[in-house]
């Protein structure tokens, strides 16, 4: 809701004249909370009921955070723009400790996503890993009754609630790379609705646009989704793109990366080329073997 809010708000400013009303889902990924995504689909789950709503035209546009979306949009449905992009790390909240260094043997850590589990994993094979699921209203409730010693979540989503006190410290994305498009909002539209397109377009960030761009072509290329082990980060210096990518197994006993740089108007270009580099390694055995996990 912060994101519709967000994205009405900055049209009305730009259009005095337009009114934007905000039409609320309840998701099947927001009604399914007691299954790991992983197994349910992944986080399209989020996605699909929003997008039969503008298809039939019950709806002009949906906002979304896009490590939320698919690689793969339905026909007639496009990302018109990607909006400036907030803090892409990841967050350590806990009410005792200040970071995963820090925690004890055996401590329990909530998240539910793979790819944070991956890598927690890898830096502390000794805590004791627990699914979490729901907004983070309930996520926070559920630290605050002693269920976790900590969880992680997406540092951006805590800054737009007004929540950023609750991080103790951001997850480095050198040791702790986030998830395609983490931290970005992005709108999706009727591709033939050119009268709203030319609405949205002032809310189009195009240095953010590349670093998406390439972030979700190394999971394209992957043909991966949110709800397995794949990160990637894009950082911009200056024209040149910098990406980081990695594919881990389910228990982290086989974790690869790769990176490069190019062209900001070549990002799929270099996503293309960290893809190549993981599957040349074994990418695509690694993650056939996840989808034969998560569909036993």
């Amino acid at each position: 809701m912060w994101q519709a809010e967000f994205v009405k708000s900055r049209l009305e400013q730009a259009h005095p004249r337009l009114a934007v009303e905000i039409i609320g889902f309840t998701t099947t990924g927001d009604r399914l909370l007691h299954r790991p995504l992983a197994r349910l689909g992944g986080k399209g789950l989020f996605v699909k009921e929003l997008e039969r709503a503008m298809l039939e035209g019950e709806a002009d546009i949906a906002v979304h955070s896009m490590k939320d979306v698919p690689a793969e949009l339905p026909a007639g449905l496009g990302l018109a723009v990607i909006c400036e992009r907030a803090d892409p790390s990841d967050a350590f909240v806990s009410n005792r400790y200040q970071s995963v260094a820090e925690l004890p043997t055996g401590a329990r850590v909530g998240t539910s996503s793979l790819r944070r589990q991956c890598q927690l994993r890898l830096l502390r094979p000794d805590l004791e890993l627990a699914d979490l699921r729901g907004n983070v209203g309930t996520r926070l409730d559920k630290l605050d009754n002693d269920e976790y010693d900590a969880i992680v979540l997406a540092s951006a989503g805590l800054m737009r609630l007004e929540l950023g006190a609750r991080i103790r410290s951001r997850l480095s994305i050198d040791d702790f790379l986030p998830a395609a498009g983490q931290g970005a909002v992005g709108v999706e539209c009727r591709s033939d609705d050119e009268q709203t397109l030319r609405l949205l377009a002032c809310l189009h960030h195009e240095g953010t646009a590349a670093r998406v761009a390439a972030e979700r072509t190394v999971t394209t290329a992957l043909q991966g989704g949110c709800e397995l082990p794949i990160a990637a980060h894009a950082e911009l210096h200056g024209g040149e793109l910098y990406l980081r990518a990695l594919v881990a197994d389910a228990d982290s006993s086989e974790f690869l990366r790769a990176e490069s740089s190019g062209p900001a108007t070549e990002a799929e270009t270099t996503g293309r080329e960290v893809a190549a580099s993981l599957l040349a390694r074994g990418a695509d055995r690694i993650i056939a073997g996840l989808r034969g996990d998560g569909q036993s």
